[in-house]
């Protein structure tokens, strides 16, 4: 993974290679700017000869995927990949949560009021307070990768480009549809959906065929509602048989289904509560890209769009494993893409603490008091720390996200799970808390194995 390189005024640089940075931390020549991501800052250079950096995003419902690519004559060479993890759906919950116990205040207190809610209006373009976060975080994340790298274009799955009509402007009817991306809408959609296993028998690391639910010579209709994967075993025996039917008298899918370890009654009512489960990620993603889009278009940098079905064509043409970073290198036109085999760094919004000072039970009453202040001995929680501890159960040298406590003793958030307890005593401030936390997973080869972790 590529380190962050400023000059000596905090502008940003070129990127280097890890053993380059190091090279110049020993000499003295460059300081620890950021942990996360690692940036260093050179202290006897100022300005300098960049390359053509661009910002490639994948906005998704719960995972965003962002990568930093340098454009060459050859391809395009990946210098970083990022995960953005959002927290829409504990905003979600906590509004949930305080409209419950107002509700339960009001009706108490005020049950003649009349209702006012005939008034409350919204804005043009207002979007609910877990959507309106997704957007506000990938943009500061892209204000801050823009001052850590010279980035010069930013680039986003968005919508449907007619590639095949620019080609052929005569092209019209069928032939229009049957381009070169024919199919991978729908089938990346599906394999979202279910999972990217069989339907039926649940088998993984198989290939998986488009299949009618309901069969189209008993009504069955291609709505996307009534499609699913199936493996071929799975897609051959179902043939015209119902949903049902093929479950009770299938022998070779019960074989199967005891092989893995599911139960037929089981495995039916997953596909029939799946068939019927709400497209809300797709509707998500759908309510927040035009948002993110106009945002992106407010800056200063030429954005360009392209759609989710090239993504996957470019992921499968170049043999690239799916993971939503590796999904964002690859959106928009590639020729080639070359050192993709980096780690990632995962980034989880937690969010900065909160203002309420009083724990409820689930009903609204009080049932415990937080302390007032945030900092403990010079610590937040949040904060990324080192501890080195020299003696007792919990000795060695632990990484992580702090949790402080009012006695002192304080519990770490580390990759391998939480340490508690741990004095303050030990413990040294790496990276002040910015509202989230981070993991470098490693990187994955072109089979789709997990490599080493480079820290």
């Amino acid at each position: 993974m590529a380190v962050f390189v400023l000059d000596k005024q905090k502008r940003p640089l070129m990127p280097c290679s890890e053993k380059r940075a190091r090279l110049l931390l020993e000499r003295g020549r460059a300081v620890v700017h950021k942990r996360y991501p690692f940036t260093i800052r050179l202290k006897d250079r100022v300005s300098g000869d960049t390359q053509p950096l661009r910002l490639k995003l994948d906005p998704g419902s719960k995972t965003t995927g962002l990568a930093v690519a340098r454009e060459a004559d050859n391809g395009q060479h990946v210098l970083c990949l990022f995960e953005l993890v959002h927290r829409g759906f504990q905003i979600k919950k906590a509004l949930q949560q305080r409209a419950a116990f107002r509700r339960r205040r009001r009706s108490a207190n005020l049950r003649y009021r009349a209702p006012r809610f005939d008034n409350r209006t919204k804005p043009k373009g207002w979007l609910a307070p877990s959507l309106q976060h997704r957007v506000d975080t990938l943009m500061a994340w892209v204000d801050r990768l823009c001052k850590l790298a010279p980035i010069t274009a930013l680039d986003q799955e968005l919508v449907r480009f007619d590639t095949h009509k620019l080609e052929n402007p005569e092209i019209s009817g069928v032939e229009y549809q049957q381009g070169t991306l024919l199919g991978y809408e729908v089938r990346e959609y599906l394999l979202e959906k279910w999972g990217r296993e069989c339907a039926y028998c649940g088998a993984t690391d198989t290939p998986l065929e488009v299949e009618h639910i309901e069969p189209r010579s008993r009504g069955g209709s291609n709505r996307i509602s009534n499609l699913t994967l199936s493996c071929h075993d799975c897609n051959k025996e179902k043939d015209r048989l119902p949903l049902a039917d093929f479950f009770a008298t299938s022998t070779g899918l019960r074989h199967r289904l005891k092989k893995l370890g599911h139960t037929a009654e089981a495995r039916l009512e997953r596909v029939q509560r799946q068939q019927q489960r709400p497209l809300r990620d797709a509707s998500v993603v759908n309510a927040t890209r035009w948002a993110l889009f106009n945002a992106l278009k407010a800056t200063v940098l030429p954005v360009a769009v392209d759609t989710g079905g090239r993504t996957k064509y470019n992921r499968q043409r170049l043999g690239i494993p799916k993971t939503h970073a590796l999904d964002a290198a690859c959106v928009g036109p590639i020729d080639a893409l070359h050192d993709w085999q980096v780690p990632t760094l995962t980034i989880k919004a937690t969010g900065r603490g909160r203002y309420q000072r009083t724990r409820l039970d689930r009903f609204g009453f009080r049932r415990g008091v937080l302390m007032r202040q945030k900092q403990v001995k010079g610590f937040q929680t949040g904060d990324m720390v080192k501890a080195i501890v020299p003696t007792g159960k919990k000795a060695g040298t632990h990484t992580g996200r702090v949790a402080v406590r009012k006695t002192g003793s304080f519990n770490i958030q580390m990759e391998q799970g939480a340490v508690q307890g741990i004095s303050h005593n030990y413990c040294t401030v790496i990276q002040r808390g910015d509202g989230y936390g981070y993991h470098l997973s490693p990187s994955i080869n072109l089979k789709g194995e997990a490599g080493q972790a480079v820290a």
